[in-house]
């Protein structure tokens, strides 16, 4: 099996589209390191998702302050995972708004909760070092948290000047609440997490097919510029290899798990030359952990202190 941790190699920054819509990029896509969007229409802005914390969230905010001057009425979380909203309380008087599956998880993973998980990693052992080599280019300590004003389920839409602003759930897939944000009047879709491009993506909840369908989604969709929740702005093409990927280890976890391979072993074993160059490939413990307990394993693990560990174990072996 070749994992592989290769970074993806794109600018940070603003990209600008041509049409009031922007994207902030943080290479190299890995842990933690997230993109937004803001999209504008006659001295209005709706901005999506916000930084791991404060000063990553600032240094965005000040990215987007220089292409546009736009005052940010509406912020949307596209998940709870704080990669995607701990920077939430940067933006004034704005109103925030997330699925309510991603609302009610956010109550439970605070940045307090993960400054507190860092404190312990030093007496983690190899734990402890992997959670640092994720995490620890992030202040949780400093970061104060905001959460959102509305929810809903389903579709609704917010008004930016004259474009409307589609918002779509999609989870339970990544996570428990994921949703998308589209802007048909400029042919972009902000994805959150359901695209991690040239990285490997992370089944946190589940159930896959909701994953794959949500991928189907956005094919479908009239769309020219996608961008994900990690990695480099991408096309149609980009999100067919994401599903691609999630069929391909829905169907080898499965043949494992019918074998009686336990999960850790059957993650081990999952051959991933087709993905070499994608990094974070250790996150396929995550995933087979996730099928495992889909396909109806009872004993498999879901705390993130096992899983993490199980990672860990993978990133060690390939470092």
């Amino acid at each position: 099996m070749a994992l592989s941790f290769r970074k993806a190699s794109y600018e940070p920054g603003v990209v600008e589209f041509g049409n009031g819509s922007f994207a902030y990029l943080q290479p190299d896509g890995g842990w933690g390191f997230s993109n937004a969007g803001l999209v504008t229409d006659g001295g209005e802005a709706l901005l999506v998702d916000t930084m791991f914390d404060t000063a990553h969230t600032l240094a965005m905010l000040d990215g987007f302050k220089q292409v546009s001057r736009a005052k940010i009425g509406t912020l949307v979380n596209t998940h709870h995972n704080g990669d995607h909203c701990y920077g939430n309380a940067c933006i004034d008087g704005c109103q925030i708004i997330a699925t309510v599956g991603a609302a009610e998880a956010m109550k439970h993973e605070t940045p307090r909760s993960l400054a507190q998980f860092m404190k312990a990693a030093p007496g983690l052992g190899l734990t402890g070092e992997y959670l640092v080599h994720c995490f620890g280019d992030f202040d949780f300590e400093h970061t104060s948290f905001r959460a959102p004003d509305q929810t809903f389920t389903g579709h609704t839409t917010r008004q930016v000047g004259d474009k409307r602003v589609e918002l779509i759930e999609v989870g339970p897939a990544h996570t428990g609440g994921d949703a998308l944000v589209h802007v048909p009047a400029d042919k972009t879709l902000f994805s959150g997490d359901i695209l991690f491009i040239d990285g490997h993506p992370i089944m946190w909840a589940g159930p896959i097919e909701n994953w794959i369908a949500a991928c189907e989604t956005i094919i479908a969709m009239d769309v020219d510029t996608i961008v994900p929740g990690h990695g480099p702005i991408t096309d149609k093409k980009g999100v067919a290899r994401v599903r691609d990927y999630l069929s391909y280890v829905q169907g080898e976890a499965r043949q494992r798990y019918d074998s009686g391979m336990g999960a850790f072993e059957a993650a081990r074993s999952i051959s991933l030359d087709d993905y070499a160059g994608w990094g974070d490939a250790e996150r396929i413990a995550v995933n087979v952990a996730s099928l495992y307990r889909e396909f109806g394993a009872k004993d498999t693990p879901s705390d993130a202190a096992t899983l993490f560990g199980w990672m860990a174990q993978l990133w060690k072996d390939k470092k």
